[in-house]
Formats: C-alpha cells, sequence, structure tokens
C-alpha cells in the first residue's frame, strides 16, 4: 500500500492506503474525520463535498492518492481557529437549515464554494450552484436563506 501524505485543513497528514481508497473513506476512517458525510456513495447527493486547492469536489467520486499534493478542507476546517462557528456555518444554525443535520457539511462546503465565486449570489445563482446536493428533509428554503444571510443580503428583500 502506499504511504500518501495530504494537506487537510492547514496540517499534513499521512497514511498508507489502497491505490483504491476513495477520498471520503481516507477522511472518515483513517484520519476519524466524520465531518464529511457519506450518503450515496455515487456523487448524486453531495453529502461529501470538501475543497480541494481552492475548489469543491465530491470526496466520493476521488481516490484519496488523487489528491496527493493538494490542500483538502473539510467541514472541520470550516470553523474559525479558534473554534467559533464561520460566518457561514452561525447562518445555517440561526436560519435553522439544519433539520437533521445529515447533507448540512456538503451544504456548507458548496456554498462556501458558491460565496468565493460569487460574494452577492441570487436566490437562484444558489439554486444552480447547489443542484449537486440534495436534502432529503426538504429544508432548501431555509439553507438558501442562511446562504443570503452569510453573504450580508436580507433574505426577506426580493432580489
Amino acid at each position: 500500500m502506499p504511504l500518501i501524505s495530504l494537506m487537510i485543513n492547514g496540517q499534513e497528514r499521512a497514511a498508507e492506503v489502497p491505490a483504491n481508497r476513495l477520498l471520503v473513506d481516507f477522511l472518515r476512517e483513517d484520519l476519524e474525520m466524520t465531518g464529511t458525510h457519506v450518503g450515496c456513495d455515487t456523487s448524486q447527493c453531495g453529502a461529501c463535498v470538501v475543497h480541494m486547492d481552492g475548489k469543491a469536489v465530491k470526496a466520493c467520486a476521488i481516490f484519496a492518492v488523487e489528491a496527493v499534493g493538494q490542500e483538502v478542507q473539510t467541514i472541520e476546517g470550516e470553523a474559525d481557529a479558534d473554534g467559533n462557528l464561520s460566518a457561514l456555518q452561525q447562518a445555517f444554525k440561526d436560519q435553522h437549515a439544519l433539520q437533521c443535520g445529515f447533507c448540512t457539511p456538503g451544504m456548507v462546503m458548496s456554498a462556501a464554494d458558491l460565496l468565493a465565486q460569487n460574494p452577492k449570489p441570487t436566490e437562484h445563482d444558489i439554486r444552480t450552484h447547489l443542484e449537486g446536493n440534495l436534502c432529503r428533509c426538504t429544508g432548501y428554503h431555509n439553507i438558501i436563506n442562511a446562504i443570503l444571510v452569510a453573504s450580508g443580503q436580507d433574505p426577506t428583500v426580493p432580489a
């Protein structure tokens, strides 16, 4: 088994893994970083979204060895260094965009990707960007509001 070394949330992490080990399994099972969820194993639900070199990717569709040499950020790395929730995470909490919470890590990571590209997205922009993320509780309304709030916009004012 190859020994791989990755930068994850600003820290170098290493482990021996089979060449066919998925990044999501490497994170959850080998590194015990369980914030990234496995929802479908078919790249359909988005619960496993992480950032690789600043771009949102589905960790269930990438082998861990493919991430070598790249900076990976997981939901665990989204909080501030002192452990406080990021503005986006706080907005999800304040806007009740959590329901069962299973999709939340992937939603937050996808939303962070959107806000990095488009700091003031419209509701349409948000809906389009989150097309690859599924919420089984159908909590989309509050998720969209949370992203609008995190971007400094009032969700009660139509765009």
